[in-house]
């Protein structure tokens, strides 16, 4: 009889061990895209300026993180900026996760504002609102609602490339397969389970983006 050279019955043994790594790939994965939120709302907006001085940095750094790769920032920041500040392993992948994904959330709201009917600024204008409480309480709203379906697909990419603070050392699920896999020798085992895992969360995410998209319907319905 033909045996297979891998030995399946280890990934419900190991499957444990693995529950840290994925708590830490939870963790980097909400960080950064708070940061990414941070990062993406205040570029959009700039973004949608027409000022000059205002408008050009944000092209600039849209143009820069989108055109280079999520491994290649995050290897400056923790590498290429030691010279200049040294930046714990975890902060480095927060960071660089954060900005990588700011860019992207910036023109997924940039569009959102835009999609915005003009009419409603001019009415809020016309009821006594300053532009920044036009943009604050009538416009910013309606376009986080359209927002959610993209943002939520960037989200889930978001957790995908959290994969990539493997590359500096930190201890999330793929890492752990790795050491896992040269320890014992399963590495297709190790990875099977990193791959469950990351299905499950997936999975657990877009559920509760499906949630709130849902609720926001509802909503404008009630309206």
């Amino acid at each position: 009889m033909f045996d297979l050279p891998w030995d399946f019955t280890a990934i419900p043994r190991f499957f444990p061990g693995f529950y840290v790594a994925a708590l830490l790939t939870l963790q980097i994965t909400f960080f950064g895209i708070l940061v990414g939120l941070v990062f993406g709302l205040v570029t959009g907006l700039m973004r949608l300026s027409t000022n000059k001085l205002i408008n050009t940095p944000a092209k600039f750094y849209i143009w820069v993180i989108r055109g280079t790769p999520l491994l290649l920032q995050l290897m400056i920041i923790y590498y290429g900026l030691i010279d200049l500040v040294s930046i714990d392993r975890m902060p480095a992948a927060i960071i660089g996760l954060g900005v990588h994904n700011g860019a992207y959330i910036a023109e997924i709201f940039r569009g959102a504002i835009q999609s915005v009917e003009r009419g409603q600024r001019e009415a809020a204008l016309s009821l006594g609102m300053t532009p920044s409480q036009a943009m604050r309480r009538v416009i910013l709203p309606q376009a986080f609602k359209r927002s959610v379906p993209a943002l939520g697909n960037q989200f889930i990419i978001a957790l995908k490339d959290s994969s990539l603070a493997s590359a500096i050392a930190v201890r999330e699920l793929l890492l752990r397969a790795r050491q896992m896999g040269s320890a014992t020798l399963m590495m297709l085992e190790m990875l099977m389970i990193v791959g469950i895992y990351y299905l499950i969360m997936t999975t657990v995410l877009t559920f509760l983006v499906g949630r709130v998209e849902k609720r926001l319907q509802v909503s404008d319905y009630r309206d």
